[in-house]
């Protein structure tokens, strides 16, 4: 079983963007759609992840309307507006510049600075 990895703050709310960005989903399939892409190393704590919910649908990135779950609950299902598409496009940037840094920094040898 592959080791959990922890999330680093303010990476939640770009993930369920990207999730929801490949499907509409109902709150808890988001979080397996998540878990799932990560291979199941990602482990999101269910207070965090609802709470993030809220405060993306507050921000008007995501939308949410009543439906009905594959196994027959009534359930909210979540979509991208088109302010929260133009949000993953931007966080996404950010990230990968930010990880490309980081890399660059981590691989640096004593005699290349």
């Amino acid at each position: 079983m592959p080791k959990v990895v922890e999330i680093p703050q303010g990476t939640l709310e770009m993930l369920i963007l990207k999730a929801i960005s490949l499907a509409p989903l109902h709150g808890y399939g988001i979080l397996l759609r998540i878990q799932q892409i990560s291979g199941e190393r990602l482990e999101i704590l269910q207070g965090s992840f609802y709470t993030a919910i809220y405060r993306l649908e507050r921000q008007g990135w995501i939308k949410g309307e009543w439906g009905e779950s594959e196994n027959n609950r009534r359930a909210r299902f979540y979509s991208l507006t088109a302010a929260g598409k133009r949000q993953l496009k931007a966080e996404t940037a950010k990230w990968i510049d930010m990880t490309n840094v980081v890399a660059g920094i981590l691989n640096k040898k004593a005699d290349e600075v």
